[in-house]
């Protein structure tokens, strides 16, 4: 989790706990006492409705608002910190955990991606980004930032590294309301993922009991988009990646947080927004990058150059550098502004 408190903020995250990574497929149906809506006649036998769920949510959301044109931003969470490697721990899971991949990770301190880590070594970490915009109250979602932030009373509450759908399997963008709060849910598989447990040669498995196996954690969030919720993860590691079968997977001591100050009807919207742009209060402007990974924006650097030039800031960016970032594509925010080239280095 990422603590906040000011507009431009150097927030700890808490420490990692090393999980082993589980081999079973996470993406979920619980059964909950939401009201659905009525179904044309083509799609109302149950395993219609399962396999078609994906495509048809991902059809919805390429003409949802949450599409729309990113406006421009004003603040940014996490910050540079120190973390000391405990025994099982990997780039991997420490990436997971603070909101950072592992290419970026292994490039700061100087090591190779599937370097093996030493208990009591030191890494450093520089997990900033920006926060896309703010809800008077609720959950925000940005599908290629792989972040989640939670608001309250028009205020940033927290800040959470998510795990979401495969590319094959996109998490839907959109808006929804919590429809259902589950402590100890147990999943009953979706025949969709069944059949794909059957062709992958894996054990078929219809229902998991609450417990330390079950790949919906501790704690089911359900949302107004039928069939997709918020929950922890029996694997922590695969947080900060594509890999899910749609649903959101945060942290087990995230989603504990989360789901404490949750309740029914509480609103959330999941956006789609790979570049992002911030002025901050002191005057710096910041560019996040992140990869296209549904590929739903080919033009992502258009929106931004009009979005610099409806704010005034066109001749304050170093464009050459906001080219490298964009280029780069690090997930992380970066400082573009001319200023930042004449400012002296900190001591």
């Amino acid at each position: 989790m990422t603590k906040v408190g000011s507009a431009k903020r150097d927030v700890p995250i808490r420490p990692l706990e090393p999980a082993v990574p589980s081999s079973q497929p996470v993406c979920h149906r619980l059964r909950t006492r939401s009201r659905r809506l009525p179904m044309p006649a083509w799609a109302a036998s149950k395993a219609a409705r399962l396999l078609l769920a994906p495509f048809l949510a991902w059809a919805a959301a390429s003409h949802s608002p949450a599409h729309a044109e990113p406006g421009l931003a004003h603040e940014v969470v996490g910050g540079s910190s120190e973390y000391v490697v405990r025994k099982g721990d990997s780039l991997t899971a420490i990436g997971a955990r603070f909101g950072e991949s592992v290419a970026d990770i292994a490039r700061l301190n100087g090591l190779e991606p599937r370097h093996a880590l030493q208990p009591g070594q030191r890494i450093q970490i520089d997990n900033r980004h920006i926060v896309p915009e703010t809800l008077d109250d609720g959950v925000l979602i940005n599908l290629p930032q792989r972040m989640l932030f939670f608001f309250r009373d028009g205020k940033l509450s927290g800040a959470y590294p998510v795990g979401l759908g495969k590319p094959s399997w996109p998490t839907p963008a959109g808006n929804f309301k919590v429809v259902a709060l589950r402590k100890d849910p147990t999943w009953d598989v979706p025949l969709s993922i069944q059949e794909e447990m059957r062709r992958e040669g894996k054990a078929v498995l219809t229902r998991v009991a609450p417990g330390p196996d079950n790949p919906l954690g501790k704690y089911w969030i359900g949302l107004s988009m039928t069939g997709y919720g918020i929950h922890g993860t029996s694997a922590p590691p695969s947080v900060y990646h594509f890999q899910s079968h749609g649903c959101i997977r945060l942290h087990p001591d995230d989603v504990d947080t989360l789901f404490a100050n949750m309740q029914i009807g509480t609103p959330g919207k999941i956006i789609y927004t790979p570049l992002l742009l911030a002025e901050l209060p002191d005057g710096h402007i910041e560019l996040e990058a992140n990869p296209d990974i549904y590929h739903k924006q080919p033009a992502p650097w258009d929106a931004l150059v009009r979005l610099a030039a409806q704010n005034g800031l066109t001749d304050r960016i170093d464009w050459q550098k906001a080219r490298q970032v964009a280029k780069q594509q690090e997930g992380l925010a970066r400082r573009i502004d001319r200023q930042a080239e004449v400012q002296a280095p900190a001591p």
